[in-house]
């Protein structure tokens, strides 16, 4: 009976269970599973809190079904109860795949290689292909828009995922499963907890998944499964060893269809042009048959670029030339705008940081990023906001040195960090109004004029990705107290909105810092208790143990009696992880 099911079987599906499935079958089953344990071992088995105790029941259960034929019948049924849950989980049937780009043109036999794969008769190998070419050489698009056109071949829906927003692969996963149709709580925090549900829910599935910009295989290992019916779209750029992918290169363009793709974006009249024409021969050669890069000097065929020809430039991707000649076009407040707020990483740059950045107002660099969009310098990000391609960040930052030097880079991104601590500061008192705070920004601005509770978390939310990169941004310009403060402003995203792993990174910086600046200090402990609480809703006790303890003897030290409960009220948390369902205490 139990041909089926071996011990990593029942062992990934307790880590199923465990997970907290929200639905009706995955309560269902928890239950099963403390019956059934309680028969086997003849008395009542504790609920596992901590991963060794929840192998444990697994090797208990499985064990006492091998001894007990009864027992594996009880095995077998909540084997079929949670595939049943699973089954039951929401899966979206709405493509989830980016717009396809204007603009394509001969890729007919890479996407004949794509439907080959995708089509042949599954033979044990899963169906991948690993897309890889040169920054702007079209492997994204080939991808979307192969998948756009197979869209009734994947009912299951169309999985995206940007390994670029989302480069550790444990947040990756979670992003994939909330796309999927699950809520928060019903995904694991340990990584292989989330592979194990992820292979789990898509192994009847007909699914296709597109991996965008991988930089290695590690990092992309836990995203593959190997379902007869899932093909995974991986897409680098460069080929990536110890992928088990069929490679496709996605090679530059011929000139013929070069001149087409010209020809499509910049219109028949220009490219025909006299002084067009003259210099064609230059901008086929400069572009390297990269679509990215013929789109980009596409709109620069009228005017100077036809007036005065371009520079050759050896040695440089074409990528990196379509922007140098991008930039040589922009106006002296556009070109400032966009050598500033490219000097650090934001994930999603809005009018208002990159406006602080380069001092304009926020309704001017709104206009200006949307030029920046017209000409392929930035991407779209959703909701007005913005992220620089790579090779358009490198060169900027390159220029800002050359043309506004060290001191003045500086500056700018300080300019941001101080723009977006009130902004936090205010959100935060406005979604959690009655809880106290550490910080001097804390007692001097009022909440934020937001609606509701709901409103402010929601304001909090959408900026997260920026607020943790100031937190990094103010550690590398020596802004401790400003470090420390971003961090105590994230606190209502721990609580109501379980961000906390993408918040861990920014409290480990505040923590060190605090540490470094004012050790044994309110703010000091205020950053290990956040941490510490960070850490046991990621279930990663032992590191729990040892922040909540730090938080007791800093509260201690700084006698702030208040603090000292909530850190000794953390380490009780820490021993019995498994009642950490409410935080409210802790506001």
């Amino acid at each position: 009976m139990l041909e089926l099911i071996s011990l990593a079987t029942v062992s990934a599906m307790l880590g199923t269970v465990g997970a907290g499935m929200g639905n009706e079958a995955g309560k269902n089953a928890a239950l099963m599973i403390g019956g059934l344990a309680r028969r086997i071992a003849g008395r009542e088995v504790p609920a596992p809190e901590r991963p060794s105790e929840w192998e444990r029941l697994a090797r208990l259960l499985y064990e006492g079904a091998l001894r007990n034929m009864e027992h594996a019948r009880g095995l077998v049924e909540l084997e079929a109860l949670v595939s049943r849950a699973l089954a039951q989980v929401r899966i979206r049937t709405s493509p989830q795949l980016p717009d396809s780009l204007r603009g394509f043109v001969d890729r007919d036999k890479l996407m004949r290689q794509l439907t080959r794969e995708a089509s042949r008769k599954f033979d044990g190998r899963a169906r991948r292909v690993h897309l890889y070419g040169p920054e702007g050489m079209g492997g994204t698009s080939l991808a979307l828009r192969w998948g756009w056109r197979e869209l009734q071949r994947y009912p299951d829906g169309q999985l995206y995922v940007d390994l670029a927003q989302v480069p550790d692969p444990a947040m990756a996963l979670r992003q994939a499963l909330r796309n999927l149709g699950l809520d928060s709580e019903d995904i694991p925090p340990g990584l292989e907890d989330r592979m194990d549900l992820f292979r789990r829910l898509v192994a009847d599935r007909r699914l296709l998944i597109v991996l965008d910009h991988v930089q290695t295989a590690a990092q992309v290992t836990p995203l593959l499964v190997s379902a007869p019916e899932v093909f995974t779209i991986i897409v680098a750029h460069r080929r990536l060893p110890r992928t088990d992918a069929e490679p496709i290169e996605v090679v530059p363009l011929p000139e013929k269809y070069a001149v087409e793709l010209l020809t499509e974006v910049a219109g028949e009249r220009t490219v025909q042009e006299a002084r067009a024409r003259a210099i064609l021969p230059q901008v086929l050669d400069q572009c390297g048959g990269s679509p990215y890069a013929l789109k980009t000097f596409a709109s620069l065929l009228e005017g100077r670029l036809a007036e005065e020809g371009i520079p050759t430039m050896p040695g440089n991707e074409p990528a990196y030339a379509a922007v140098q000649e991008q930039y040589r076009a922009l106006g002296p407040t556009a070109a400032r705008l966009y050598r500033l707020s490219a000097l650090w990483p934001w994930p999603a740059l809005s009018p208002a940081v990159a406006g602080a950045m380069a001092e304009v107002e926020e309704a001017e660099a709104a206009r200006m990023l949307a030029e920046f969009l017209e000409k392929g310098l930035v991407e779209e990000t959703g909701s007005g906001r913005y992220r620089f391609r790579p090779a358009v960040r490198r060169y900027a930052e390159q220029a800002a040195a050359r043309e506004d030097g060290i001191p003045a880079c500086s500056r700018a991104v300080v300019r941001a960090v101080e723009l977006l601590l009130p902004f936090a500061v205010q959100a935060d008192r406005a979604a959690l109004p009655e809880r106290w705070h550490v910080g001097p920004l804390f007692t001097v601005l009022p909440p934020g004029p937001y609606g509701s509770k709901g409103e402010a978390i929601a304001a909090l939310g959408a900026e997260l990705g920026n607020l943790v990169q100031a937190v990094f941004a103010a550690q590398e310009y020596r802004l401790g107290d400003t470090a420390c403060q971003l961090c105590e402003a994230l606190w209502a995203l721990q609580l109501k909105d379980g961000r906390h792993e993408e918040i861990l990174p920014a409290l480990r910086v505040g923590t060190k810092v605090a540490d470094d600046m004012c050790p044994g200090t309110r703010m000091a402990a205020r950053m290990h208790s956040l941490l510490a609480m960070a850490l046991i809703e990621s279930r990663q006790f032992d590191e729990a143990k040892i922040q909540a303890e730090a938080a007791a003897a800093a509260e201690r030290q700084a006698g702030h009696q208040r603090g000292l409960a909530t850190a000794i009220e953390t380490l009780g948390l820490v021993n019995r992880p498994g009642f950490v369902r409410d935080l409210s205490w802790w506001l």
